[in-house]
């Protein structure tokens, strides 16, 4: 087994894909395919699972992968410290439903990182697509929120996956509507004030169960209702359409501007929001710095960080 070979299975896992991690290292894809294969056999086990739709990592393969992570990051150590060798390229994968805070972090995890080269990814995507990032290692954690509603659910699809889910904080429901809204000037809105503006909501394609709405109150029936796929388009049609989504609240002015405000919604529901893990593998040093980002930005916003052995 070699130093070279655990970098070639980090490098497969990030990218998603062999023949995208075999441009990546400037080998050919068969060459990266025989490594592979012959440290499988080496150590008696199937890293990946192959099939038509493509690579996926095997339940031995994601514990392998815990153990590849921390030696490659070991070794870089060692060489930068003793062999004056410049670190390799930082990488680091989060996926996330649609926060700004979330964005934020990463902002600010980027312009403190010390690297001459890193290649980062963000990912603001579908709830289900979110646990399959972070089940398949695609991503080292998903940022999402669990409810009343929607928490037996969720929480049965992560126990089933090796997945684990951890406590940020607790978010009152607010509405993000337009700063020219008629509802702008109020300090708290009922659920009956929004029936007659159009709903947005953030569409979640083929898995599009209430259970994973990234909206509560999804069950209630909209007079108008728009589905969108990203961010933007849904904050320009707030604007132009006088219309509504129901988030956490935590909005940033820098990021989004001042022509969308956030008021709070009544309701006796909550968002708990945090992150997930998978169990088999360990944080990478720039994923638990990523963590601690996501905690001072919501600190900054005046929400609590709740600590696992805070929960009840």
């Amino acid at each position: 087994m070699t130093l070279q070979q655990l970098k070639y299975i980090l490098t497969i896992v990030n990218c998603g894909s062999v023949s995208e991690a075999a441009k990546q290292l400037y080998i050919s894809q068969p060459s990266l395919s025989s490594a592979v294969k012959d440290l499988e056999k080496e150590i008696g086990v199937d890293i990946f699972l192959r099939s038509s739709k493509g690579t996926t990592l095997s339940n031995d393969g994601a514990e392998f992968l815990s153990y590849a992570r921390q030696v490659v990051e070991q070794a870089e150590l060692l060489e930068h410290r003793y062999m004056n060798k410049q670190p390799s390229k930082k990488l680091c994968s989060i996926s996330t439903q649609h926060y700004a805070f979330a964005v934020q972090a990463f902002v600010s995890l980027l312009k403190d990182l010390n690297a001459n080269e890193y290649e980062c990814t963000l990912r603001e995507t579908r709830t289900y697509e979110i646990i399959e990032d972070v089940r398949h290692m695609r991503s080292e954690l998903g940022i999402l929120y669990l409810n009343d509603f929607n928490q037996k659910v969720i929480e049965k699809i992560l126990k089933e996956n090796d997945l684990r889910f951890q406590l940020l904080f607790v978010a009152e429901p607010h509405v993000f509507i337009s700063s020219s809204h008629p509802l702008a000037e109020r300090t708290i809105v009922e659920v009956e004030d929004l029936d007659e503006y159009p709903c947005l909501a953030f569409e979640q394609g083929e898995y599009n169960s209430f259970y994973f709405s990234e909206e509560i109150l999804s069950t209630r029936t909209q007079k108008k209702k728009i589905r969108v796929s990203d961010r933007a388009t849904l904050f320009n049609l707030l604007i132009g359409l006088n219309g509504y989504t129901i988030s956490s609240g935590v909005l940033n002015k820098d990021l989004n501007g001042d022509q969308i405000t956030s008021v709070r919604l009544r309701t006796n529901d909550n968002m708990r929001i945090g992150y997930i893990t998978n169990d088999n593998v360990n944080l990478s040093l720039l994923a638990s710095e990523y963590v601690i980002k996501l905690k001072s930005v919501i600190a900054d916003f005046g929400y609590p960080i709740i600590n696992q052995e805070d929960e009840p």
